[in-house]
């Protein structure tokens, strides 16, 4: 027979993450995460107030972008806000451009021939090395972390791990180094990795389901593909991911020629996720909000060693 200290460990074990975040198990949890902190002060400023107003749980820093310091110091001055680090392997505008954190002499694989990260996951991924990789990737969370940001999780720019398993592998590598969890998309991965989906899913918390609008809405109804994606959640962890900014001339001029992912479409997100009609949804549907910092709590007890 079972002592009950053992008995209650079994219980503890076979919860799911809802019940192990005082849900129900059947309980529809969401994370609504804001991408691309740092990229410009139109953005840190509407994720700013976008936290404040509650329309997102989480948000995640691009260290290598010029306005990294400013989030950072919100971060910093703002501990319980649940922010974590977009690992930045690409970028894609224009005409504004960051490069590598390591030295350039470092990590050659991984800029083009002006000294900025590729446009593309394609070209990324038919060019980068490995370690060179690894070697960007562990800068950006140190640098972050001698800012005084305490990561709650790590996610990536554009996906572009995603190309390569061995890349992915190495995010998820620093993630249990680092002892936060990793954006793990089940979705995406059983695309991208099948092969490995078994062995993440024992050592990683999974989204079940991840949102993303991909193109602008038919007649401008910014309101109905999140409510299709809320209506049609399934119990488990769900994430939408949004991409907040405020449609001014710095941002237009950042995000030039782009109209998807461009100025109006970040002022669209930000409007519609801290609108009274968005609450509603949420509400009517029986929605439990959390965020990273729980699953990292999951993950990661406070008195493990």
């Amino acid at each position: 027979m079972l002592s009950l200290s053992t008995q209650g460990l079994v219980a503890q074990q076979t919860q799911n993450l809802a019940e192990k975040l005082g849900y129900d198990k059947d309980a529809k949890l969401l994370i609504i995460h804001a991408d691309d902190l740092g990229l410009s002060h139109g953005t840190n400023s509407a994720v700013i107030s976008a936290f404040n107003k509650g329309g997102i749980t989480s948000g995640s820093i691009m260290v290598p972008c010029p306005w990294f310091p400013e989030i950072a110091s919100f971060a910093k001055t703002n501990p319980k806000a649940d922010i974590g680090i977009h690992l930045t392997l690409t970028s894609e505008w224009e005409n504004y451009k960051f490069g590598p954190v390591t030295s350039a002499d470092l990590v050659p694989s991984l800029q083009n021939k002006q000294g900025y990260f590729y446009p593309t996951v394609e070209a990324f991924g038919a060019k980068a090395n490995p370690a060179e990789v690894e070697k960007e990737l562990r800068a950006q969370i140190e640098r972050a972390m001698a800012f005084g940001i305490h990561p709650t999780h790590f996610d990536n720019h554009m996906g572009s791990v995603m190309v390569n398993p061995a890349f992915y592998q190495i995010l998820l590598k620093l993630g249990h180094e680092y002892r936060v969890p990793v954006l793990a998309p089940k979705d995406m991965l059983l695309a991208a990795a099948p092969q490995f989906l078994e062995q993440i899913a024992k050592d990683n918390v999974l989204v079940d389901h991840l949102f993303m609008l991909n193109q602008a809405p038919v007649a401008g109804n910014w309101l109905q593909p999140y409510r299709e994606f809320v209506e049609n959640m399934q119990p488990g962890l769900n994430q939408i991911i949004v991409h907040l900014a405020y449609d001014n001339d710095e941002s237009r001029a950042v995000m030039i020629h782009h109209d998807d992912f461009g100025a109006q479409w970040r002022q669209n997100d930000y409007d519609l996720m801290t609108s009274d009609k968005m609450k509603r949804l949420l509400s009517d549907n029986n929605i439990k909000l959390v965020t990273w910092r729980q699953i990292k709590n999951v993950m990661y007890p406070a008195n493990e060693q």
